[in-house]
């Protein structure tokens, strides 16, 4: 194996995914405690204390208690770079989680087990499976009451359709949580309500069972997590690492984020068992090693004013193959330009510092003058290597959007152009009169938008809501102006390609009647 082979198998790269509320944000602050990264862990709301989560470092995000951007974070565990991306749960952001889930070799999927199975969960396992990543679930909140442990996992396997094989289990929750009983290690962890130290470790005999005069031995609470145990070893899923790195089977942590425990727990067995960086297929289906001395990589996400006080623009790269170190040129796939890399970054949320060299599965950030796109392929040598589009959603809501001081155009027009090239919110113009029109997937990101277009460029905005439409391409061969109504807006995006804003599905089937020859697309 090659130097560079051995330091790219030092790598984990892993999204966390969840659906809102479910603890994503706050497990990633416990995973950087452990870590060192940090000395004490923030919370979501964290008004009292002043200490928000790392990974929240948006305003709005501290405001509202929510994640609504990714967030990178690079750290250091038992001799592993560990890459650790927070992504929005609420699903109007989804694409950027999409996205994400493009740029990591696994997945951490949080439950709350008070709820099981919630649907933007199931939405995300699904983008999982479809890249056939690994994914790693831990079960939340055991700090409070919630749903039996056998029908969360009995529900996890039946609504996702995953094997599941349970790495510990816990014994009792809320008031009554005794702590883990651990299969894998072959352990009890204890919590304090035991009357033992919090973190006791007490190792298992062979029948699986706590030797020593032990008072919890006596509760109903370990009798029962003894049995479904055993339940679990005769009659569950067998330990199949295979399977684990094939995505067919997810091993199911316990624990409490809130209080850490079983994190610690859970992040050393993930470093374990998670993937290093692989192989990545080309658009012409060409396979790159990640020990393959080339460089190579794709801007899966671009973010601006992470420093307000410089009105900065990051493209971050995920490195897919080779080596990079500052300074050098590579070749953006899409212009066939030549471009030096000489100003890059590497991340903990929102704090930075320059990175002289990264390898196959970190990801850095390239500050950015306009010269990249979300999907672009930065590559080294003579062969022209080019990765696959990202996937892009077409907007179901939209709104007209205008400056509410006229005086302020300048700053109004910059954030438009810096807000829109993040890819959350698609702008268009109206052939007639350029006016703006702004598209989304889902309500709150105008108002993220609008939030801030105020706080970072100064800009005050009026939003008129245009309802649901139904966005379709045309080829611009096809384009006619006399065909353009308020029942099927003609507009262009912002690469000056036509499209028709339909009404409703109704007015986009009388429009495909009336002219079968002008063919109608979802995306270009």
């Amino acid at each position: 194996m090659s130097q560079l082979a051995k330091e790219i198998q030092k790598r984990k790269t892993f999204a966390i995914i969840s659906h809102p509320d479910a603890g994503k944000t706050t497990i990633t602050e416990r995973l950087l405690l452990y870590s060192g990264a940090i000395r004490s862990a923030g919370t979501v709301k964290g008004k009292k204390t002043g200490r928000y989560a790392k990974s929240d470092w948006m305003a709005i995000e501290k405001q509202r208690g929510i994640s609504v951007t990714s967030s990178v974070m690079q750290v250091d565990y038992d001799g592993y770079q560990v890459n650790i991306v927070d992504t929005p749960g609420h699903e109007d952001f989804s694409e950027d989680t999409y996205r994400t889930l493009m740029a990591v070799d696994a997945a951490v999927m949080v439950i709350d087990s008070g709820k099981g199975i919630e649907p933007q969960t199931k939405k995300l396992f699904e983008v999982c499976a479809m890249r056939g990543i690994p994914i790693f679930t831990f079960m939340n909140k055991l700090d409070r009451d919630g749903r039996e442990p056998l029908e969360l996992v009995a529900e996890l396997e039946e609504i996702l359709g995953i094997d599941a094989y349970a790495m510990n289990w816990p014994m009792g929750m809320g008031k009554n949580f005794y702590g883990l009983y651990d299969l894998h290690n072959k352990r009890v962890e204890l919590t304090d309500v035991t009357g033992q130290e919090e973190g006791t470790l007490i190792p298992l005999n062979e029948d699986g069972e706590v030797e020593g005069d032990y008072s919890f031995k006596d509760s109903s609470i370990y009798t029962q997590a003894l049995e479904d145990a055993q339940l679990l070893q005769e009659a569950g899923n067998a330990f199949d690492e295979e399977a684990i790195l094939s995505g067919k089977l997810t091993p199911v942590f316990f624990g409490s984020a809130l209080t850490g425990f079983g994190v610690q727990t859970f992040l050393d067995a993930f470093v374990d068992y998670a993937p290093s960086p692989g192989s990545h297929v080309t658009e012409d289906e060409k396979i790159v090693e990640a020990d393959d001395e080339r460089l190579t990589g794709f801007i899966f996400k671009i973010q601006a004013n992470m420093n307000p006080a410089h009105r900065d623009r990051i493209a971050f790269l995920r490195i897919c193959s080779g080596r990079f170190q500052a300074g050098e040129d590579v070749i953006l796939k899409r212009s066939g330009k030549k471009i030096k890399l000489s100003h890059t970054t590497q991340f903990m949320a929102d704090k930075r510092e320059t990175t002289r060299e990264a390898l196959a599965g970190d990801i850095i950030g390239l500050y950015d003058t306009g010269n990249f796109q979300i999907g672009d392929t930065l590559y080294q040598g003579k062969e022209v290597i080019g990765y696959p589009p990202m996937p892009q959603f077409t907007p179901e809501i939209f709104m007209k959007v205008q400056a509410k001081n006229v005086m302020k155009q300048k700053s109004f027009h910059k954030g438009m152009e810096q807000l829109v090239q993040e890819g959350a919110i698609q702008l268009y113009k109206t052939f007639h009169t350029n006016d703006y029109i702004i598209g989304a997937v889902g309500q709150l990101q105008f108002e993220v938008f609008q939030y801030r277009l105020k706080e970072e460029y100064n800009s005050e905005v009026i939003l008129t809501p245009m309802g649901s439409r139904v966005a379709r391409w045309i080829d611009p061969e096809d384009l006619d102006l006399k065909l353009s109504s308020s029942r099927n807006l003609l507009v262009k995006d912002r690469f000056d390609q036509p499209l028709y804003l339909f009404e409703n599905e109704f007015a986009l089937q009388w429009f495909k009647d009336k002219h079968p020859t002008i063919e109608l697309k979802k995306l270009l």
